[in-house]
């Protein structure tokens, strides 16, 4: 202390404190000269106690001129030493910077004045302590005083100077992390600062910033969402030089710098999402980064990243989306580019993903890329098919017609590679419409996904194969509502038209006749959809079996329901060649026998007044020549002719009727049994009560299905609503044109030898309702016991029908 007395005089040490700038500076002017003396004496001792004194008596002093002096006489001291050791220096500096954050904005501007000036004498030594120092300056760059932010502009400048032009004493990578960690900031100025230095660091040639540039890349990416356009503006402009310095060198880690990008691709900001999909661009158009196989374990996410992007309403990112897009194909999956050690599992389930978007562009090129890799890497997509399925069957059911088509494409492609994928598509499209909500998607849009795999991969395949799924399926009331939906379909889709031809010639074609055998044991889970088989396939007989079957089978309020829709098929299109055949009834005598015993087993509701209105359209004098057309007796219940078909006749047998036959029973008890242990009934009361279910599986699903017109079927399914008590009569039915044989020769007169005319005009008058049936044989045995209400109407037409019905119910009958 003694010493310090002796160089610094008791004026000088009263004129480091004064209030007047004048009086503080003379005293450092004097300390500086001290300073130079002794430093040329080389007495660093002395040095040391000077500064030590200056620093504990007026640096932290409690009195606002002290800290403005010794700030002064601190920065004399330094430029008194001329060239300033590294020692010097630290004992100097920490105190200056101390002051950066004094509460008074006149001590913090000389305080940045201080430092300009010891830096700009120490140079090169000064980067010992620039971390220390760009910490102070990061600090007051936002001081709310404008004064202190010029003192720091001038200093900030100052240090750039040094840095650049003495590269070789700044630590750079001691540097980086305290950036990394500034960058997260938010605030204006701040940023504005650091975007300076970094752009100051990357221009300095001798300087490897790029080499850091994965620790920098997200506080950059940041910035550009930043509500300042200036920030904006210039975080842009670095992240170009960035890529541009990027092209030009290899020795990059491409793979971290991905991490980043794809943090940023879901960003809010347009401005960030652009520039994070051109910089992934730029990566995949790179030899030197597709090379290298870097990216490769991220491939997943930069295509999940650039598909989602695809959709993007901006014009510019979904351009520069659907150009990375367009590039990753070109060279997915090349084993010389990096694709030998891609994740394709991965990438299948990114895919999947996207599969599952509401954007269209996405979902097309989802679609796209799955198509591309089965063609490509076969085995690696059908090994993730169970995960795949899912999000491709719902694409069948979007609303976009591209999607729609590109999905039937691919799941026709999948299909079509082996026989095991095939039947997991359809199994999987099956799986589908399981439960309610798969029951409202069968109703809402089933029906047409399913007519679309027809169309691309053919009607006899896809039924045949859902027949064998169906046939095997455990859950018989499921197997029951598909089957009722697939059998709609076959009747009215255009894009079964040759599958329906096929059937209509089975009697003649064999290779309709398979396809009837292929399809009958599944669709003999609905008494429907097998009876609707049965007429399309013009196999009558048969069709006359199965309905008498149930002289012994009880009826269900489901099979109820069924044949209710059975007669609302039988008025579309589709049966118009077997509403014109009933004008022949010496040719079909079998089809005339199905409908007279529909009309026995249906309650008196819409269906049955629906039928019985066409029945009475029949030429009653044809009716009549059947009794005596019959040479054989009938036996009940039997088979009524050899083909089935109602051919006549030397046919070939379609199939072994009998072993159907059988085959009907069987499934029909097991669907009873089960209709019984969820509280069916067989009874008409529970008809009501079963019309939910069939409708969903029948009524429903035919108003979403154009008939092969392409009209809108519109016919509903009567839920039983509307049916007449039991001993009433409908009401009389129009009289019908008489006497009128369509297949007999012209000319042939109206009255049949061994009839007579006068019964057809007395056939109008009504007459009581027919007694129950009995269920003998003669009688021909159509009911279990239950009285059914009358068919009523024309009183002639139905004693001619009976008649000839009692010819027509065993083996032997035909025209």
């Amino acid at each position: 202390m003694v010493a310090t007395d002796e160089l610094l005089s008791p004026a000088v040490l009263r004129q480091i404190g004064d209030k007047l700038y004048e009086k503080r500076k003379i005293a450092a002017l004097e300390v500086e000269q001290v300073v130079k003396r002794l430093s040329a004496q080389g007495d660093e001792a002395r040095i040391k106690l000077i500064v030590a004194r200056l620093i504990s008596e007026f640096a932290f002093s409690q009195q606002v001129n002290h800290r403005k002096g010794a700030l002064l006489c601190l920065a004399a001291a330094t430029v008194g030493l001329g060239e300033p050791s590294k020692e010097n220096l630290l004992q100097i500096v920490p105190p200056v910077l101390r002051s950066f954050t004094d509460p008074d904005s006149r001590v913090r501007y000389y305080a940045c004045e201080a430092l300009y000036n010891i830096a700009k004498v120490a140079r090169d030594t000064f980067l010992c302590l620039f971390n220390d120092v760009f910490d102070a300056m990061f600090r007051l760059c936002a001081d709310s005083e404008p004064n202190v932010q010029n003192a720091v502009q001038f200093l900030d400048n100052l240090v750039k100077d040094i840095v650049t032009g003495n590269p070789q004493f700044f630590d750079i990578g001691a540097f980086i992390p305290k950036l990394h960690e500034y960058l997260r900031v938010v605030h204006p100025n701040k940023r504005q600062f650091l975007i300076s230095w970094i752009s100051v660091l990357d221009g300095c040639p001798d300087l490897d910033i790029l080499f850091y540039l994965p620790q920098l890349l997200d506080g950059l990416l940041a910035m550009l969402s930043d509500p300042v356009r200036e920030i904006r503006v210039a975080a842009d402009r670095v992240l170009k030089e960035f890529l541009i310095e990027i092209h030009a060198t290899a020795a990059i880690d491409f793979a971290r710098l991905a991490r980043s990008l794809l943090e940023k691709t879901v960003s809010g900001d347009e401005l960030t999402r652009l520039t994070v999909l051109t910089w992934l661009k730029s990566f995949v158009e790179m030899p030197s980064c597709m090379g290298s196989g870097q990216l490769a374990p991220q491939y997943p996410e930069i295509l999940g990243a650039v598909l989602a992007n695809i959709s993007h309403t901006n014009g510019d990112i979904h351009k520069v989306a659907s150009e990375t897009n367009q590039a990753l194909l070109s060279v997915a999956p090349h084993p010389l580019l990096g694709w030998s050690s891609v994740d394709v599992p991965a990438i299948l389930g990114a895919l999947a993903r996207e599969l599952r978007s509401d954007a269209e562009p996405s979902r097309l090129e989802a679609l796209r890329w799955v198509h591309v890799l089965l063609s490509r890497a076969q085995g690696q997509v059908l090994g993730q098919l169970p995960e795949l399925l899912p999000p491709l069957l719902d694409s069948l059911s979007a609303s976009s017609d591209p999607v729609v088509s590109a999905a039937l494409q691919l799941l026709a492609a999948i299909a079509g590679c082996y026989d095991t994928q095939f039947r997991l598509v359809l199994r999987g499209l099956l799986d589908r419409f399981r439960g309610e909500g798969g029951a409202r998607l069968l109703q809402r849009g089933g029906a047409l996904v399913i007519r679309r795999l027809c169309g691309h991969m053919g009607g006899e395949k896809v039924f045949a194969e859902l027949s064998q799924i169906l046939d095997a399926e455990e859950d018989l009331a499921f197997a029951s509502m598909l089957t009722q939906a697939l059998n709609l379909i076959l009747l009215t889709s255009p894009e079964v038209h040759s599958m329906r031809e096929q059937l209509k010639e089975a009697a003649t074609d064999p290779q309709g006749a398979a396809t009837f055998r292929s399809l009958y044991r599944c669709w003999a889970h609905s008494t429907g959809a097998v009876l609707s088989l049965c007429f399309l396939a013009q196999a009558y007989g048969h069709a006359a079996d199965i309905i008498s079957s149930f002289r012994s089978l009880p009826m269900g309020a489901e099979t109820l329901l069924q044949l209710d829709f059975l007669v609302a098929l039988l008025e579309t299109p589709c049966f118009t060649f077997l509403r014109l055949q009933l004008l022949q009834p010496r040719r079909h005598p079998d089809l005339l026998r199905c409908m007279y015993s529909l009309l026995m087993l249906l309650p008196q509701s819409n269906a049955w007044r629906t039928l019985n209105t066409r029945m009475q359209s029949i030429p009653i004098m044809g009716m009549m020549q059947l009794d005596g057309a019959s040479s054989v007796g009938t036996t009940a219940g039997a088979p009524s002719d050899s083909s089935g078909s109602g051919s006549g006749a030397g046919a070939a047998p379609i199939a072994d009727f009998p072993a159907l036959l059988s085959a009907f029973r069987s499934r029909q008890e097991a669907h009873l049994g089960i209709e019984e242990r969820r509280g069916g009934s067989g009874a008409l009361a529970g008809l009501s009560a079963a019309g939910a279910t069939a409708g969903a599986a029948a009524g429903s699903v035919s108003s979403t299905l154009p008939h092969e017109g392409g009209v809108a079927l519109s016919q509903s399914v009567p839920s039983g609503a509307g049916t007449a008590p039991a001993g009433t009569s409908a009401p009389p039915a129009a009289a019908s044109t008489a006497g009128v044989l369509v297949d007999e020769p012209a000319g042939l007169p109206h009255a049949v030898a061994g009839t007579s005319a006068t019964p057809v005009s007395a056939a109008r008058q009504p007459s009581a309702p027919l007694p129950a049936p009995g269920g003998s044989s003669s009688g021909g045995g159509w009911g279990d016991g239950q009285g059914l209400p009358s068919l009523g109407g024309d009183a002639g037409a139905v004693a001619a029908a009976a008649a000839a019905l009692d010819s027509l119910e065993g083996p032997g009958s035909g025209a």
